[in-house]
């Protein structure tokens, strides 16, 4: 019984991320232009932008060995997470894999879709529905939508600083979506309270 509520709840966390981030970053695709900007507070703001890249815009190696990457890794995430419900591990323990399986299946998503269902995005150009295969690019090549912002501290570096002095600068810059969220907070949740159970973990598969 115990088994099966887990299943449950690994199933809901996966769904429920996948349907928000998703749901977000549709509704962002469609009503709003590339790099426009709603805000919300001083130090939170809506702001559209797009990358080819992994979580928080990073953008490291190609777009293709990207999205396969992706791919593989949700596979074996899930199996993992699977192994653990099968297993019986704490509920929050899994709630920290499902997460961060919901946040790579979600920006996959946009990896490997939306580049056949939707129009491009650019400034002054908000992107539509289109007929599969009619979009700005094709299967795997896909950007990923972004839009989460929190300039929580913005000024100008002092005259004095070497090679930066009088530039503007931006406490936490990156833009992200529910996703990247999902697996930041999984991820940190999981080294905080769960790194013994990782490790013993991973210690059975190897033995396994």
């Amino acid at each position: 019984m115990e088994k099966k509520s887990t299943g449950l709840v690994a199933i809901l966390v996966i769904v429920l991320v996948l349907v928000i981030d998703q749901a977000s970053k549709i509704w962002v695709k469609t009503n709003m232009s590339l790099y426009e900007s709603i805000e919300i507070t001083s130090w939170f703001k809506i702001y559209f932008v797009e990358n080819n890249g992994m979580a928080f815009g990073m953008e490291v190696i190609g777009k293709m060995f990207l999205s396969i990457f992706r791919i593989v890794a949700i596979v074996f995430i899930g199996y993992y997470l699977y192994k653990l419900v099968k297993t019986g591990y704490k509920t929050g323990y899994i709630v920290c894999i499902s997460l961060i399986l919901a946040g790579a299946f979600g920006n996959i998503i946009d990896s490997v879709l939306y580049g056949e269902i939707f129009s491009a995005s650019y400034p002054g150009n908000v992107a539509s529905l289109v007929p599969l295969g009619e979009g700005y690019s094709s299967w795997l090549h896909g950007k990923v939508v972004d839009m989460l912002y929190f300039p929580l501290i913005e000024g100008t570096f002092p005259s004095w600083v070497p090679s930066w002095g009088g530039q503007p600068f931006v406490f936490f810059s990156a833009i992200f979506n529910i996703a990247d969220s999902a697996i930041t907070v999984g991820i940190f949740i999981l080294l905080i309270f769960y790194r013994k159970t990782l490790a013993l973990s991973l210690e059975k598969k190897d033995k396994a």
